[in-house]
């Protein structure tokens, strides 16, 4: 079977081919800049120079368009015809409380989907119209919808409910959702691989974390808390977004500063995190700035690294222990000093990091705790698109 992935963002297709007999991917690439006259689409093939290409694409359907001639061309492509993609997995944002699983798109998936617009106007919407786009252009083709939130409906009521008056719940279903679902999911999965167990047996921290972060709590296999809520700034701290903060500041900076409500969500979701902080959202310019000298960037990476470990014990009481701890993403996979920084600090939990193997990193799947924790560290790369694919696979299987 023969599935393409797409992620779409608002002027933006990212997409990957695989071959799920083998999980192999046959090509990848990136349309940038949609709607302009000087749109970028890079195609990746594997043994292959990269193929970059700029030309007007006006639309969604036009770019995926192109991505598909590319699939098909006589040099760049991997297929002698689009008839052979039998399905194609499209990663949705936001699924609500109306998913809890991945689905089959039909009109009443369309429906639910913008429904849930509300919950993430930046993110769904682009996702619709690469549903549309794919439906177009590979009418034969099975499409499945494959959520970020849909992994993190299994957190019990008391997990995701917040102390607000319940009409809010009621009428506009304010609750906590989560993201990274698939990350989350995919990394967790893939220890107990690697662990040779279940991971039905496990009680997991996975932390995400990239210029976005998010930790969650797994346990027999499910999530059972995780630090995003409504919307993907609550949490840690993150690259640019603030994460937790009192919420009564909202309203004093507003008044002090004369901020409009979007002046208020621009500067806590794009001009804090580490940006605000340190002027830098880049963990490696934080590290850099950090080992010349910088104060303010040493106090963010002692906010960031603190947080996270504050949610690691936190989760650990969730779930009365912990087995494994996971590093994942951008930071979590590449930045030693972050991984060493969270760890030194949980030998209560019995957590003993090996130093040597921590900085050795990055080489792909490593165990870096000592043999005598009690906790087992991993570091685990995280695949999404490979995570969409398979879902996308179980989904389209079923009679």
């Amino acid at each position: 079977m023969k599935i393409l992935v797409i992620n779409c963002g608002s002027s933006s297709i990212k997409y990957q081919l695989f071959n799920m007999d083998t999980e192999q991917v046959l090509a990848k690439g990136l349309v940038e800049r949609i709607g302009s006259e000087s749109s970028i689409l890079t195609h990746k093939v594997p043994g292959q120079d990269d193929w970059v290409e700029t030309a007007e694409i006006l639309d969604h359907r036009e770019g995926l368009n192109k991505v598909l001639a590319l699939l098909v061309h006589k040099e760049q492509g991997v297929l002698q015809s689009v008839e052979e993609v039998d399905a194609v997995g499209h990663r949705v944002v936001h699924g609500g409380e109306d998913f809890a699983s991945s689905v089959l798109i039909d009109s009443d998936a369309i429906r639910a989907i913008r429904k849930n617009v509300d919950l993430a106007p930046l993110h769904n919407p682009p996702n619709l119209l690469g549903i549309d786009a794919a439906q177009h252009n590979l009418p034969h083709a099975k499409h499945v919808a494959v959520f970020d939130t849909a992994f993190h409906q299994t957190m019990p009521d008391y997990a995701y409910m917040y102390a607000l008056p319940w009409v809010l719940y009621r009428k506009h279903k304010v609750r906590r959702y989560g993201f990274h679902g698939t990350s989350h999911q995919y990394v967790s999965r893939r220890a107990a691989e690697v662990l040779g167990k279940d991971v039905e047996e496990l009680k997991i921290i996975s932390c995400h974390i990239g210029n976005g972060a998010s930790c969650t709590a797994i346990q027999n296999g499910k999530s059972v808390d995780t630090s995003m809520g409504m919307t993907p700034l609550e949490g840690l701290m993150m690259g640019t977004r603030c994460g937790d903060i009192d919420p009564a500041i909202v309203p004093f900076v507003m008044a002090k500063e004369e901020l409009t409500l979007a002046e208020v969500n621009s500067m806590m979701n794009k001009h804090s995190g580490l940006q605000g902080v340190a002027g830098h959202s880049d963990m490696r310019e934080i590290v850099e700035a950090t080992f010349n000298g910088d104060q303010a960037a040493r106090l963010a990476l002692d906010m960031y690294t603190y947080r996270i470990r504050k949610t690691i014990g936190a989760y650990a009481a969730a779930m009365d222990g912990v087995d494994t701890i996971i590093f994942t993403a951008g930071v979590g996979e590449n930045a030693s000093l972050v991984r060493e920084k969270v760890c030194s600090k949980l030998t209560y939990l019995g957590v003993e990091l090996d130093k040597e193997k921590n900085a050795d990193l990055p080489r792909g799947e490593q165990i870096i705790s000592t043999p005598e924790s009690r906790v087992t560290v991993m570091v685990i790369p995280t695949d999404e698109e490979l995570m969409i694919a398979r879902e996308t696979q179980r989904i389209a299987n079923q009679p």
